[in-house]
Formats: C-alpha cells, sequence, structure tokens
C-alpha cells in the first residue's frame, strides 16, 4: 500500500500489469489499469472529483444518491467516457451503457458482468427491501487474470453461491442497509476471494468479519478507509 494525500491506494499485480486501488471513501472506489480511470460509484462527500483524474469507465451500481451523484460525474465525465449503469438509474441522468442483472459487455477493452443486488432480511418500515432484488447490479471486472467483484448495496444473496473465481471482493458492511459482519463473513466464505476489502461499512466494527475470518488463511481481509 501507498499513500497519496490522505487517500489510501493498494497495488495488485495482473497478467497484464498492475491494477490500481485509490479508495476514496463509502462505496466509491477508483481503479487504474493499463492508463484507464474507471470509477465506481463517485460520491461528493468522500472525495473532490474537480481534482481527481477523468474518467474513462464510470460504473454505477444503482440509483441511490450516495451512488448516483450527478455533481460528481460532472467532473470526471468527457466525451469519450463510457458510463454504465441501471435502468433505473437512467430515469435521473442518461448512461451509454444500460446493464441488468446476467448482461455482460466488454468496455474499452474490460469484461463487465453484471450481477443481482438486492436485500432479503433487511427492509423499511413498510416491507419493502432497502434494495428490492432487479434494481442494482453488483460488477464483476476482468483485468488481465483477476477478477474483481464489487458488489454493489446486497446481502450475502443465493446468487453469490453461483460466482466463482473472484480474486478480490469488495463487500457492503452497514446497517441497515447493507450486510452485517456475519453476513459478509458467509458470502467470503462462498466467493473465497484471495482479498476481501469490506466496503461502505460506516460505523460497523471491521475487527468483527476480521475475528470470524481469522481462521481462513486463503483470504485476506485488508480494512482500507471505506466508512
Amino acid at each position: 500500500m501507498e499513500n497519496q494525500g490522505k487517500l489510501e491506494i493498494d497495488l495488485i499485480p495482473t497478467s497484464s500489469g498492475d491494477l490500481k486501488i485509490t479508495f476514496l471513501g463509502h462505496g466509491s472506489l477508483l481503479f487504474n489499469f493499463q492508463d484507464k480511470n474507471i470509477y465506481i460509484d463517485p460520491y461528493s462527500r468522500v472525495a473532490d472529483y474537480s481534482k481527481l483524474p477523468p474518467a474513462d469507465i464510470i460504473l454505477i451500481t444503482h440509483e441511490h444518491h450516495d451512488h448516483l451523484d450527478l455533481d460528481a460525474l460532472k467532473h470526471i465525465q468527457k466525451s469519450s467516457t463510457t458510463t454504465v449503469m441501471t435502468k433505473a438509474c437512467a430515469e435521473q441522468t442518461s448512461g451509454d451503457i444500460l446493464m441488468a442483472n446476467g448482461d455482460e459487455q466488454t468496455v474499452q477493452g474490460i469484461h463487465i458482468r453484471a450481477v443481482p443486488a438486492y436485500n432479503i432480511v433487511h427492509k423499511r418500515p413498510n416491507g419493502q427491501p432497502f434494495h428490492p432484488k432487479g434494481m442494482g447490479n453488483g460488477y464483476i471486472l476482468t483485468f488481465g487474470d483477476l477478477q474483481v467483484y464489487i458488489a454493489g448495496d446486497t446481502e450475502n444473496i443465493p446468487e453469490m453461491q453461483t460466482i466463482k473465481d473472484i480474486d478480490v471482493a469488495f463487500l457492503p458492511m452497514n446497517l441497515p442497509y447493507t450486510m452485517t459482519p456475519e453476513m459478509v463473513a458467509d458470502a467470503a466464505l462462498a466467493l473465497r476471494p484471495r482479498l476481501l476489502y469490506p466496503y461502505h461499512f460506516g460505523s460497523t466494527n471491521t475487527s468483527r468479519l476480521t475475528e470470524l475470518l481469522h481462521e481462513e488463511a486463503d483470504i485476506e481481509v485488508r480494512i482500507r478507509n471505506m466508512a
């Protein structure tokens, strides 16, 4: 890990060069791979996007304001930027590519697969899940021989049992909207990533996740500043 100001950065080797991950905060990430800047859910509260490099690709997991932030988008979008989002996001702004659960696209040489992201247990007072099934995406990105899973806002849903060969996983861990540490641990045992980053975790005690997975030698839990 290296530091760039207040932002934490990890470099992960792949068969096609290093993947650089900048941890912007909350659900917001910046990947740099082969000179391409790929943003996930840019959110103005966690970073000054006017001072960050322009985007080649932007991925939006769902339509909630802390994931679809129009002010953040305007700072990093350029004429050649490809913006990938859900149908619900496109009701608020234009997207170049709309993806639904199960869709696959290759965007500027990066293979992207959209997978389900939703709640089963955690619901609003009216009984509606915080994230209904079919509305949001998780994304699996392929960088060389490395597969990176950005889960979006989800619980440990049954579909995670079918996701294979994940090297790096970003799993959300904030209540009441996504997962408890126990749910994240359960998801990690299904996915078995080499590197696990809890993200979008708010005030959740991240040490609990480390405790739950401490006997899993093949899963490295890395805690970064992603509250």
